[in-house]
């Protein structure tokens, strides 16, 4: 066992020292985080037991505490020879009270309910569910948790900036005396993902060395800090424009307000950002800003390339229904692919705190005459109807009090469907919409705004909704045509046989499924008709699926409230060939986009097409990490991220002739021309932290998705060896003809020269939403959360066309 070595026992003496330096650590990240002295961080920083639950076996005490750097929880291992285990606050997406997971619910008592919560993480990590002694310790743990996690969001980029690096750097003190050696310093830039030279690294340390005392400490430390996060563009920005007494007057910063940001700045919109921004209080008093307020500045959300004002609710949400684009989500139920991936009630809690606002509720008949939620005809796991309306119920408006709809697939009996019915009216109760608004027969759809709160449920119903306000409503079950999307999916299953069979033979030899071939050739060939319960017709209103038949005989014989479906083959030809009749079909009804079933992997198709052509419900697997998510979240930023967006005039007048495919003169065509210069980005994370010498090569692409003329796409060269301040000062020019359906989309990727280019981080923005000038571009990982430290700095300028 002699290569086990052992760190050698510390005296009380040095074990004392070592304790107040940890304290002191712990108050200084504490005070940069806002929480000096603060209850709920004493509380995490002492820690406690907490019993962790797995299953209804596996149910173990361990003790959970915060560290000293106030952004990673500890754990200790039981296994042998295993390392203590920790996460990142950073990580944690929410802290759930109660039994609002799916071990929780499996594996725990209702009567335990209060003592219950769960930390959700970003990504595809595993939830971790807890149960505490008592309901106030439960409390005490959620409350405190959720206080550094929101304290950590509303650290400007410069205080994250901050935090991460003087953690980087307490990382890289390997013996903890609060000094850096030569050694430990080239550590340190490894960990912030920047590869020097041995002699560029002796060379700072000389230079910061002023003691010569072959380490780096206090004051030395800062001025290492000072040199390494330099911005010598920022110094140029700003030494242009500070013309008084080497700071910017309020008129120094209105010139750059006015001339670089394209701003529409007054004296005292620029004092205001003084007032705000600047950390110099004797400057402040002159009413000037220095060059940390300027920082300062444009790491805030005015110097953001998103609009601020953006980020509420601004758009005229008193429109109908249909003339808005609805984040919209297909399969909901799903956490992975669609053949033998799990359902979960999680997936729809992630789809509804990203505010999306149409799910999907694939229906079929279950044991004890319990409705179930899967995909057919394949082996996903199967989650209840009713466990499903309670967890759509309870988190539906968290994030949007705007209306959700619920897209029934339904597959199920008289009898279950009547059971269906019955969940969703005990369950959602009056927020479900049972009878149209007012009291006659509309014409047209209500608006967002007077559906605040509300539920609608679209699906299959056995009359018209003029029904409702005549004695005509009296049939109890009759026979309906089965949803499009249905009668696809049995069409796909058979071209799909093949694949499907093989694994259902593959699973019959380990004797874990009963049905086999011949039971697959049967359903696949069934008609597609279904009985529908009066119970569940009645409560289908402003949102009927109905079999699309063409443009004309949809607009001859189809009410509003009257919707179709389309798979996205049948979609994207409607789109080529028929564009501006698509267009006018979605200007009074709304029209439902979903992927293809062949599409097993549950990847996505590109929904800027459908935008085009004003398709409201363009249904995306939000499962799955990908470029389409991506601008399907670039697309749903604006307007409070309320998953509903206005869409441009020319798509909602009946007299435009609006066609994206080929382009004439009306209000649509606003020619400009896109300034993009990409100058440089700060603190990309390191993609392979097991490697501690593995350093990205970073380059940036910048793509335009809109109609076709506009779509385009440009790439820097990739910079070798740094990934904490790279500096590219390359500039790319786009035509734009349709701004108002144009998104920008920022690319970063690891370049490599033997396999395809690695994903750093990614945003995407309207065009519209896009701010002129000098400003920061915040990062997000693949699946769209945000990368706390890193950055891109840009110089954008949207101009009119000459």
């Amino acid at each position: 066992m002699s290569c086990f070595r052992l760190r050698p026992k510390r005296t009380n003496s040095e074990e004392q020292v070592w304790q107040e330096t940890l304290k002191k650590v712990a108050q200084d990240n504490g005070k940069r985080l806002g929480l000096e002295g603060d209850a709920a961080l004493h509380f995490l920083l002492t820690g406690g037991d907490l019993i962790k639950i797995r299953s209804r076996s596996w149910q173990k005490s361990r003790f959970f505490k915060l560290m000293e750097d106030c952004r990673t929880m500890w754990y200790p291992s039981k296994k042998v020879f295993k390392k203590d285990k920790t996460f990142l606050i950073d990580d944690i997406e929410s802290v759930r009270k109660g039994r609002r997971s799916d071990g929780l619910k499996k594996y725990t008592d209702p009567s335990e309910e209060e003592k219950c919560f769960s930390i959700i993480f970003k990504e595809r990590k595993k939830n971790l569910d807890f149960m505490a002694a008592s309901q106030e310790e439960a409390h005490q743990w959620v409350t405190s948790l959720e206080k550094l996690i929101n304290n950590m969001l509303n650290l400007n980029k410069k205080q994250k900036s901050e935090h991460w690096i003087i953690n980087c750097m307490r990382k890289a003190d390997k013996n903890k005396d609060n000094k850096m050696t030569l050694k430990e310093l080239k550590h340190f830039l490894r960990e912030v993902n920047i590869e020097v030279d041995d002699t560029y690294a002796e060379e700072i340390f000389k230079k910061c060395d002023t003691s010569n005392s072959g380490t780096l400490e206090d004051l030395e430390i800062k001025e290492f800090y000072d040199l390494l996060t330099h911005r010598e563009e920022i110094d140029v920005i700003y030494k242009s424009y500070a013309k008084t007494e080497g700071e910017m007057s309020t008129r120094d910063l209105l010139n750059f307000l006015l001339n670089e940001q394209r701003e529409q700045a007054t004296v005292e919109s620029a004092l205001r950002l003084i007032e705000k921004y600047e950390v110099d209080e004797a400057a402040k008093q002159k009413h000037h800003m220095t060059k940390d307020g300027f920082l300062m500045y444009l790491h805030h959300e005015d110097g953001s390339i998103f609009n601020p004002a953006h980020s509420a609710v601004y758009q005229d949400m008193c429109q109908p229904l249909n003339h808005y684009f609805i984040s919209s989500s297909h399969n909901t139920y799903l956490m992975e692919d669609q053949l033998k991936g799990p359902s979960s009630t999680e997936a729809y809690i992630k789809a509804l705190m990203k505010s999306c606002r149409c799910v999907e509720l694939d229906c079929w008949d279950g044991p004890n005459g319990e409705p179930l939620i899967y995909h057919g005809y394949t082996l996903t796991s199967k989650i209840l109807f009713k466990d499903v309306i309670t967890t759509i119920k309870d988190f539906a408006f968290k994030t949007s009090e705007y209306p959700v709809i619920l897209s029934l697939e339904n597959h199920c009996t008289v009898e279950q469907q009547k059971l269906m019915a019955h969940y969703l009216s005990s369950i959602l109760g009056s927020a479900l919409v049972t009878t149209p608004l007012g009291n006659s027969m509309p014409t047209s759809f209500p608006s967002p705004e007077e559906l605040k709160g509300k539920f609608l449920i679209k699906g299959k119903r056995l009359n018209k909704l003029d029904a409702v306000f005549s004695n005509n409503n009296t049939v109890e079950e009759d026979t309906v045509s089965e949803e499009d999307e249905a009668a696809d999916c049995k069409e796909d299953g058979q071209k799909a046989k093949t694949k499907v069979s093989h694994m259902v033979c593959t699973y019959q030899k380990n004797n874990k499924i009963k049905f086999g071939l011949t039971c697959l050739s049967s359903i696949f060939s069934q008609k597609s008709k279904i009985k529908l319960a009066k119970q569940l017709s009645d409560i289908v209103i402003y949102c009927k699926s109905v079999h699309f038949s063409g443009f004309e005989h949809a607009r001859d014989n189809q009410a509003f409230y009257e919707m179709s479906s389309f798979k996205e083959s049948k979609a994207f030809n409607l789109a080529d060939t028929s564009a501006t009749a698509f267009i006018h079909h979605n200007m009074d009804k709304l029209s439902r986009i979903y992927p293809a079933g062949s599409r097993t992997d549950s990847s996505n198709y590109n929904p800027v097409p459908m935008w085009n052509v004003g398709c409201q419900i363009v249904a995306l697997n939000f499962q799955t990490p990908s470029k389409e998510m991506q601008l399907n979240q670039g697309r749903f930023l604006p307007n409070g991220f309320c998953g509903y967006i206005l869409k441009p005039e020319f798509q909602r007048s009946l007299s435009s002739q609006f066609n994206p495919n080929s382009l004439t003169k009306g209000p649509w065509l606003q020619q400009k021309t896109l300034h993009v210069m990409v100058i440089s980005a700060q603190q990309l994370p390191k993609l392979n932290k097991d490697k501690q010498k593995s350093i990205v090569d970073p380059l940036v692409r910048v793509e335009i998705c809109g109609v076709p003329a506009d779509n385009a796409k440009r790439e820097t060269h990739y910079i070798q060896n740094n990934g904490f301040n790279p500096m590219w000062n390359e500039k790319f020019e786009f035509p734009i003809h349709v701004p108002e359906l144009a998104l920008l989309r920022f690319v970063l990727e690891d370049y490599d020269s033997t396999s395809q280019n690695d994903h750093i981080g990614q945003y995407c923005l309207p065009l519209t939403s896009v701010q002129n000038g000098y400003r920061h571009v915040p990062l997000l990982t693949k699946r769209g959360d945000i990368i706390p430290s890193a950055g891109l700095f840009v110089h954008i300028m949207l101009l009119d066309q000459k």
